[in-house]
């Protein structure tokens, strides 16, 4: 028995990277899955590669949840995958001292702004069953500072708490409507790809990229689908407000642990 058998699951930002390979996963255990992302053209590639729906979906506006709500008004999985850094246009200082407050609000738009308005579409797609599952994508940064990428780390903490406010408001309400946070460290996707070059240098580079992680080894993009895919379906129908870091150890202790 597939573990989301006819489930109806909405993953965002999912045309590359780590949704893609959720909705993927989500595919291979049975579910009806609807891949949305703004970007269209990869996005329709991607669902017609996977075998599901794709719509856009700007998750910064309300207006588009309204029309997506419209459209699938009833869900019982979201994965609030999408996420920026703020350096998706190169480098820029996103520093607490010299960080603007324009790209402070670019970050939290995507990705504090984005959660808060699919947790809240999820939750009146969910109860009128009463039973559902929202996932969402925070961080590694998201459970410590960031210097040197402020916006972020804060947007990450914030996507944590507010799972945590979901799960016990929807609990409050007697819904089995379950909310849990997945917390990535360094996951080999897209975006490294500019720091690790594709020479005889790329090896070097990746084992200096994970020197400090115990595990030394990037993390894949299966292994996140496949935390998702348990947060989704039954097996973790007793877990909720809590937090899922795949990080290789790196939270374990400090650089400085005892030998």
């Amino acid at each position: 028995m597939s573990k989301l058998s006819q489930a109806r699951c909405v993953v965002t930002g999912a045309a590359r990277g780590i949704g893609e390979a959720i909705c993927k996963s989500f595919v291979a255990e049975g579910a009806d899955v609807i891949l949305t992302d703004i970007d269209r053209e990869q996005g329709e590639a991607a669902a017609k590669a996977l075998g599901c729906t794709f719509r856009e979906l700007d998750v910064r506006s309300e207006g588009d949840w309204a029309k997506f709500e419209a459209e699938f008004p009833a869900i019982d999985v979201l994965v609030n995958n999408a996420g920026i850094t703020g350096f998706e246009d190169g480098p820029r200082p996103h520093d607490p001292e010299n960080a603007s407050l324009e790209d402070w609000h670019a970050v939290h738009a995507v990705n504090t702004d984005g959660t808060f308005l699919g947790c809240r579409y999820a939750l009146r797609a969910m109860k009128a069953k009463g039973t559902g599952s929202i996932i969402n994508m925070s961080s590694r940064s998201g459970l410590v500072g960031i210097p040197g990428a402020a916006a972020y780390a804060a947007s990450k903490a914030a996507i944590r708490n507010h799972s945590k406010s979901v799960a016990l408001y929807a609990a409050q309400q007697g819904w089995s409507i379950r909310c849990n946070s997945v917390h990535p460290a360094a996951i080999l996707t897209p975006m490294w790809e500019p720091m690790l070059g594709d020479g005889p240098e790329r090896e070097a580079n990746m084992a200096a990229l994970v020197a400090d992680t115990p595990l030394k080894r990037f993390g894949t993009v299966e292994e996140v689908a496949a935390t998702c895919v348990f947060l989704a379906s039954d097996d973790s129908a007793y877990m909720t407000g809590a937090e899922l870091t795949l990080d290789g150890g790196l939270l374990a202790g400090s650089a400085a642990s005892p030998g």
